[in-house]
């Protein structure tokens, strides 16, 4: 079985991240740049699969600049057997990236493809949703536990009145979330095996896929500072600030 695993070369989880001057966008100029923290548990699973012998090949992709290559070598040296990055310096939105996966998904035929349930820098937890319905595959979203055997995808989700599991037949869609596992560090010996496993390179325009952007930043804004708290000398003060001031009750 071939497992797909889509990956995102984003802000390092713990930088700070500043908005440009001008409220175009983020500063990025000499930020730390690492894989999601969402697809690099989606990259842990696939192995995981492999070392069970329920996968045969992990193949990671990526989509953006050639600086991504960095963020594939970073997957292949936790375990996945090769790379492809999809190249472009276009700003890819959900969609975009829906259907860049959707044609490499139609070239490679991989009986299931894995991805973070979102990317930590736009947050949308949109891509493996669309990429399902462009595919017309099942899916199963935020995944905290995936079993494979005869033929099936069992997987059980997080949602908000607690855990449902849900069966699918493959080829399926997965999207996984914090607590499905742990994502090993890379050693030294891998890291270096990595720099020697095949890493090909496409574009958009030879997948036959339009990634032009269909929305417009207009402004990015840093959140409103949080105003400091003060004490109250009683209960009467306190319920008269929340009413009054507050205007909460």
């Amino acid at each position: 079985m071939k497992v797909l695993v889509a990956i995102k070369r984003v802000v390092d989880a713990n930088v700070k991240v500043r908005v440009k001057a001008d409220g175009s966008g983020v500063d990025l100029a000499n930020v730390k740049m690492s894989i999601n923290p969402f697809d690099e548990i989606a990259v842990e699973e696939a192995v995981r699969l492999k070392e069970q012998g329920v996968a045969s090949e992990v193949v990671a992709v990526s989509c953006g600049p050639a600086a991504c290559q960095e963020t594939l070598r970073t997957a292949m040296a936790i375990g996945a057997d090769r790379g492809v990055l999809i190249e472009t310096d276009a700003v890819l939105e959900p969609l975009a990236v829906a259907k860049l996966l959707k044609a490499l998904i139609d070239k490679e035929a991989p009986q299931l493809v894995i991805l973070g349930k979102q990317a930590i820098d736009d947050d949308c937890n949109q891509t493996g949703q669309m990429l399902a319905a462009l595919t017309a595959r099942p899916q199963a979203t935020f995944a905290s536990k995936l079993e494979i055997a005869e033929g099936k995808a069992c997987v059980t989700r997080e949602i908000d009145g607690g855990l449902e599991t849900v069966q699918l037949a493959l080829p399926a869609i997965v999207t996984t979330d914090l607590r499905l596992n742990e994502p090993r560090y890379a050693t030294l010996p891998n890291i270096m095996k990595a720099k020697k496993k095949p890493l090909d390179t496409t574009t958009p325009a030879q997948l036959g896929v339009d990634v032009a952007p269909r929305l417009t930043t207009l402004k990015t804004a840093e959140p409103a500072g949080r105003a400091a708290g003060v004490k109250v000398p009683d209960v009467a003060t306190l319920v008269a600030k929340l009413k009054n001031e507050a205007k909460v009750i």
